[in-house]
């Protein structure tokens, strides 16, 4: 809303937006960042959803009333905004345990120890992009600051980032930009994290871990550039705790899924990218946002006919309020992640499966009572207003027909709009039978491909990097 009122303030009127009290910080932040730190705020004492119709009134009343007529009346000639480094500026010398405390003193870490980006530092990593340092990629939500492909290897350098993954950096902050993707609502109360996901042959070049243990940290590749992401969100997005991240309990960034391609072409499945439009041989990233990561243990079975009921279950288990993404908020953009490890792809892969069956199987079996689809996107929570039913929420053309064929509340139903909508990965230890389900933000945080451009004399940068 608060874009909203930025918009009208221009046009001339004055505005007053109403803001829940857990939401001011992020209300400043956010106004700054559009420009506009003086936006009129009427504060909403509490959180609406656990006061009763009295309480609420009687808050308005006494506290949220006045102030919004203040705001409607009072003009204001704004405040001065934070003055921030010049791009090239070196803002600190020091012993490494100074530079520490000073990046952190001035939020821009995220707790941990940085490499120092010095200039020599910055310098190895503009030499991977035939690019100007100081090209605009793009400007990036809340806080509207520039990415550049300076301050792109600057916090590749303080995420403990080797040079050559440069080229990988530049197609993330290209990806984080894309309106499709929905970067400003990366500070969202469900503290939802994004998974990168690393497709062709950059995988073996730059060393990523696809096998045991591809979750975790441990492989530079994989763990650096997953807090490059986070870093980059804060430093250069605005994402601060207690700011414009409003996530209540929040997550640490995920390291870098890649992909296990020998095991994808054993059994000719597609890898993510090349569904999204990678061309064979190059590599690409593709980034969305998820709200939780949850194991699927022991998977037994040696086809697909054996393993799937089980999977079938843990998606409908792992899946509850984001339903919101399917019907509701945004119809049609749920879009889950199941990750198979290898071994398990290869069973169902055995009965003949291509990627495709698995995801027409998973629409047509994990399902659930429409009443329980109900209880989610409305009962329980907020997300739907007018408590309607998925039957009158299709008869008014806000659903697919799927969803409304009766007024059987034990009608089964699907989790999403379209098979494809279900995300299938192969990764992960290829001796074990163990799967992972990844619910996901919808249209927060929505699946963006981008392919990465390597620079000229790549082999031969890339050689003398791994040389040093």
């Amino acid at each position: 809303m608060l874009r909203v009122s930025a918009a009208v303030e221009r046009a001339g009127f004055p505005t007053a937006t109403l803001v829940c009290e857990g939401f001011l910080g992020q209300a400043e932040a956010t106004s700054s960042g559009l420009g506009m730190p003086a936006l009129g705020v009427a504060m909403v004492p509490g959180h609406p959803d656990v006061q009763s119709v009295e309480e609420l009134d009687r808050n308005i009343s006494a506290v949220t009333l006045a102030r919004l007529i203040d705001c409607l009346t009072t003009t204001t000639d704004g405040a001065l905004q934070k003055t921030e480094p010049a791009p090239h500026e070196v803002v600190f010398e020091g012993s490494i345990d100074e530079v520490h405390r000073y990046f952190y003193e001035n939020l821009w870490t995220d707790g941990l120890p940085i490499v120092p980006p010095t200039r020599e530092r910055i310098g190895t990593f503009l030499a991977f992009v035939d690019r100007d340092p100081d090209e605009v990629v793009a400007e990036i939500p809340p806080d509207h600051r520039a990415a550049t492909i300076w301050n792109i290897a600057v916090n590749g350098v303080m995420a403990g980032c080797r040079p050559e993954y440069m080229p990988i950096l530049v197609a993330l902050v290209e990806a984080m930009a894309d309106p499709a993707y929905g970067v400003e609502h990366s500070g969202n109360t469900p503290g939802a994290e994004t998974q990168i996901v690393i497709n062709g042959p950059l995988i073996k070049d730059l060393g990523f871990n696809y096998e045991q243990g591809a979750l975790r940290d441990g492989f530079q590749a994989n763990t650096s550039i997953g807090r490059f992401w986070r870093l980059y969100l804060r430093n250069v997005a605005g994402f601060l705790p207690f700011q414009n991240d409003k996530a209540t309990f929040g997550g640490t960034w995920r390291v870098v899924m890649a992909e296990n391609e020998d095991a994808l072409a054993e059994i000719g499945w597609p890898s993510i990218c090349s569904e999204m439009g990678l061309p064979a041989d190059e590599s690409g990233v593709c980034i969305a946002r998820y709200t939780g990561a949850h194991v699927i243990v022991s998977v037994y079975g040696s086809s697909a006919e054996e393993c799937l009921p089980y999977l079938a279950d843990a998606v409908v288990k792992y899946t509850g309020w984001e339903l919101m993404f399917t019907v509701g908020m945004a119809t049609g953009t749920y879009k889950p992640m199941l990750v198979l490890s290898p071994i398990v792809a290869k069973a169902i892969a055995s009965s003949g499966f291509t990627k495709a069956d698995v995801q027409a199987y998973l629409f047509e079996h994990a399902r659930i009572p429409a009443r329980q689809f109900e209880r989610y996107i409305s009962d329980w929570t907020n997300l739907v207003p007018g408590k309607r039913s998925l039957y009158d929420m299709t008869m008014l053309q806000k659903a697919p027909k799927i969803f409304g064929a009766s007024r059987d509340r034990e009608r089964l139903v699907p989790l999403v709009v379209r098979p494809e909508d279900f995300v299938i990965a192969v990764c992960g230890d290829p001796m074990r039978t163990n799967c992972t389900f990844l619910a996901h933000n919808g249209m927060l945080g929505f699946p963006t491909m981008r392919p990465i451009a390597l620079p000229t004399d790549w082999a031969a940068k890339l050689r003398s990097s791994l040389a040093t």
